[in-house]
C-alpha cells in the first residue's frame, strides 16, 4: 500500500499537513445466497482461480450435512481437496488445523460448519496467508462473512482479528435443516446492534473515538431489516432463511468497513461476554446479545420494549429463564461486564454497575424476577 497523500498536495500544491491516514478494506468478491448454491462452489473457486490443493474444514456433524459433499465437488472439478474435521474453536484446535492443513500442501480453504467451524476456519486462513471461503450451515451470529473470529480458553471467550472469506455460499437448503434456535440467535445478535451503534456514538462524544459513518449505517440497515420482518422468521421456513441471512451478512461486512467489531458489538457483547464467564450453563452468544440489548437499550433511555418485542415474535429469548441462566448470574454479569474489555467505552461507563442499579436494570425490563 502506498503512503496516503493530502488533499493540498493531490491538486499539485505543497502541504505543510498531510492527511495521514490510509485503511484497507476487505470485502467478500462472491456471494451467493440461494436454494442449491452449494453446487456453485467448484464453479466459484475456479472463478477465484484457486490453485490446487484445498482443504475443507467442517465439523462431525457438519460434514455429513455439507463438509463432505465439498470436498467432492471440488474433487469433481480438479481441486483434489481433502476433509479436516475439527473440534471446538480454542486455541489448541487452531494450531492442530494449521498443522494438518500445511502438511496438506492446502492452497485454499472451504469453512464448511456452524460458527465455530467458520471462525477456526478463518483464523487459519489468516496465519497461513490462504485465502477461503465461508460455507455456512447455520446462522448463529453474523461471524459469516466479519473479520472477527471466537476463540474459547481459560479465561473465556476471546475475540480476535482474522481473515475475511473471499467468497461466501450461504445455501438456504441446507441452512434451513438446522435448529431454529440458531438462526433465532443469530438475529438477536444482529437486533443488538442498535445499541452497539448507541454505545460508539457516544465513545465519539467522550472519548473522541474514531466513527465510521458508512459502517453505522450497514450496521443499523441490518437491524432494522430483522426487525421490520420478525413475523416473517419462523421455524422450518426456507424462505425465512433468505430473509434473515442477508442482514447477517450486511452486519458482518460492517466491519470489515469499520476496521474494528464496533458496530456490532458494545455493551451488550460485554454482557453476553460476561454471562460466559459467570454462568455455568450459559446460553447461545447471540441469545446473550439480544437480552443484553434489551437492558442496555434502557441505560441509552431508548425504546427497549421494541427490541423485546422484536426478539419474543422471532423466538429468541428475552429473560434470564428463556437463557437458562439464573438471575444471580445476570445481575454479576451486569456488574462485570464494563471491565472485559476497559479499551472499549460503552454506556456502562469506567466503572460500571451497582449490584443495587444492575437488579433494578434486570427487574424494570423483566429480564429477572
Amino acid at each position: 500500500m502506498g503512503t496516503a497523500s493530502s488533499p493540498t498536495s493531490r491538486l499539485g500544491g505543497p502541504s505543510d499537513m498531510p492527511f495521514g491516514k490510509a485503511r484497507g478494506m476487505v470485502f467478500p468478491r462472491v456471494v451467493l445466497v440461494g436454494h442449491g448454491v452449494l453446487n456453485d462452489l467448484g464453479t466459484t473457486c475456479r472463478q477465484f482461480d484457486f490453485p490446487a490443493p484445498g482443504a475443507v474444514i467442517t465439523g462431525p456433524r457438519t460434514a455429513v450435512l455439507a463438509g463432505n459433499r465439498a470436498t467432492e465437488i471440488l474433487n469433481g472439478d480438479g481441486f483434489h481437496a481433502t476433509t479436516v474435521v475439527a473440534g471446538e474453536a480454542t486455541e489448541e484446535e487452531v494450531a492442530r488445523v494449521a498443522e494438518v492443513v500445511r502438511a496438506a500442501g492446502a492452497r485454499f480453504l472451504i469453512g464448511a460448519g456452524g460458527g465455530s467451524k467458520i471462525d477456526i476456519t478463518k483464523v487459519v486462513a489468516d496465519r497461513l496467508r490462504i485465502p477461503f471461503v465461508s460455507l455456512p450451515t447455520s446462522a448463529a451470529h453474523d461471524g459469516i462473512s466479519s473479520p472477527r473470529a471466537s476463540l474459547h480458553g481459560s479465561g473465556g471467550v476471546t475475540s480476535q482479528t482474522a481473515a475475511v472469506p473471499v467468497g461466501v455460499i450461504a445455501d438456504t437448503e441446507l441452512i434451513v435443516q438446522a435448529p431454529f434456535r440458531l438462526l433465532a440467535s443469530g438475529c438477536a445478535d444482529v437486533i443488538s446492534n442498535v445499541t452497539a451503534i448507541l454505545d460508539w456514538k457516544l465513545a465519539v462524544r467522550l472519548r473522541n473515538e474514531e466513527f465510521s459513518s458508512t459502517a453505522a449505517t450497514l450496521s443499523e440497515y441490518a437491524a432494522q431489516e430483522i426487525i421490520d420482518h420478525a413475523t416473517a422468521i419462523k421455524p422450518n421456513l426456507e424462505e425465512s432463511i433468505w430473509i434473515a441471512i442477508r442482514p447477517i451478512l450486511v452486519a458482518g461486512i460492517s466491519m470489515s468497513v469499520a476496521g474494528s467489531s464496533r458496530p456490532c458489538s458494545g455493551s451488550e457483547h460485554l454482557f453476553s461476554h460476561a454471562l460466559d464467564r459467570v454462568s455455568a450453563h450459559p446460553s447461545l452468544h447471540g441469545e446473550q446479545c439480544g437480552v443484553g440489548a434489551i437492558m442496555m437499550m434502557y441505560l441509552h433511555g431508548g425504546d427497549w420494549r421494541r427490541i423485546k418485542t422484536a426478539l419474543a415474535t422471532i423466538g429468541a429469548p428475552t429473560t434470564a429463564r428463556e437463557l437458562g441462566v439464573t438471575d444471580e448470574e445476570v445481575v454479576r454479569a451486569l456488574q462485570m461486564a464494563h471491565a472485559i474489555r476497559p479499551d472499549r467505552y460503552t454506556i456502562l461507563g469506567d466503572n460500571g454497575l451497582s449490584r443495587e442499579a444492575a437488579e433494578r436494570l434486570a427487574t424494570v425490563t423483566g429480564v429477572v424476577g
